[in-house]
Parts: structure tokens; C-alpha cells; sequence
């Protein structure tokens, strides 16, 4: 069975390159939810990665089809990528000293029997205090640009972090814990699920 990743996320692809995994990518073209209306994260994370899933999921057979989402969230409100430099130094500033929380959804969606495994992860960040010049200087590297949060845990924005809760890959774009106990529920079996039986 060919594996699908519906995201054009190079992040995602990385995660799943290093766990030796099979597959190719076609992102999916979905209007995703971004405002809470009466939904909790943990569902809007779960329908949008759903949704992306599904969105390929009748153009192909015999494949299995990995939807993702990811969503931060502070002080009661979904923070999405910045607009601009401006809206990034506002992120920033805001969760200079504090925690917030990022959500993944995972959806996995079988083309032929349309089985649905859908999941979630929450992990908890916490950032440094933060200097204005150093808000500043890591807006001017570009890395804030497309990021949820306007920051990148695995890039130049690691400095930013003081500690987190949870999982790491998570935070980058992908559970890879919860997604490797998916993909054995759903029969694919990587490299690192052999090594490790």
C-alpha cells in the first residue's frame, strides 16, 4: 500500500524521511477552520487534518493518506502564521516569558476501505524573556516568515524556547510517537517499527 502525505509541509517530509517511510507528496487543497466557533483545538486540529485526508482520498487507490494540521494557541486564541514582520514581532513579544500550547492533528484514511484513524497531540512551550533586539534580530533571519507562531523549534527559533512539555516533533509539524502507534494500527510497517520488533 502507497503512503501519502496530503501536505506540502517540508518539515512533515522530513520527519517521515527519517523514519524510513515510503511515500510521496500531494498537498491537499482544503479550506481549513481557523476560528474556534464553539469547537474545541483539539477538534479543529482533528477536522482540518480530516479534511485534507479525505480531500485525496477518492483520487487514489490502494493508498494510505497522512493529513496534518497544526495550531498554536495562546490566551485562548488560534495563532496562525504572521502577515508580516510586524505581525511576527507581536507573536513574539507575546509569548516572550510565557507558555502556550501547540496542537497537531493526524488523520490516517485508507483509499480502498476508507478507514479513518484520526488523533491528536498536545504539547506545552514555554519561551525565554526575550529582548527586544533579540525579537528583532531573529524576525530579520526570515525563518518567522512562514511558521505557525512565527517561530521554527527546529531552526534559529530553538533559542527562543526555555523548556517544553511533550513531544518535540509535535511542535516541528508531526507526533512522530503517535504517528509511528497510527501507522502499525493502520498495517504500514517502516524501517523503525521492523528494527524495533
Amino acid at each position: 500500500m502507497r503512503v501519502i502525505l496530503a501536505s506540502g509541509s517540508p518539515r512533515r517530509a522530513d520527519l517521515l524521511r527519517k523514519i524510513r517511510l515510503d511515500f510521496i507528496i500531494v498537498p491537499a487543497n482544503v479550506k481549513e477552520i481557523n476560528e474556534l466557533n464553539g469547537l474545541s483545538v483539539e477538534q479543529i486540529v482533528q477536522k482540518n487534518a480530516l479534511m485534507k485526508a479525505m480531500a485525496l482520498a477518492n483520487k487514489f487507490t490502494n493508498s494510505l493518506i497522512i493529513g496534518a494540521d497544526t495550531i498554536v494557541f495562546f490566551e485562548n486564541k488560534l495563532i496562525g502564521k504572521p502577515k508580516n514582520a510586524e505581525d511576527a514581532k507581536k507573536m513574539l513579544k507575546g509569548f516572550s516569558g510565557k507558555w502556550h500550547s501547540v496542537y497537531t492533528g493526524i488523520a490516517l484514511v485508507e483509499t480502498n476501505t476508507k478507514k479513518q484513524i484520526v488523533d491528536f497531540e498536545k504539547t506545552k512551550v514555554k519561551f525565554k524573556k526575550l529582548s527586544e533586539k533579540e525579537i528583532t534580530d531573529y524576525i530579520a533571519t526570515r525563518e518567522p516568515k512562514d511558521m505557525a507562531g512565527a517561530y521554527a523549534i527546529q531552526g534559529k527559533g530553538k533559542f527562543l524556547i526555555e523548556k517544553i512539555e511533550g513531544s518535540y516533533t509535535n511542535i516541528v509539524g508531526l507526533p512522530m510517537e503517535k504517528l509511528c502507534a497510527r501507522l502499525k494500527e493502520a498495517g504500514i510497517k517502516n524501517s523503525r517499527a521492523k528494527n524495533e520488533e
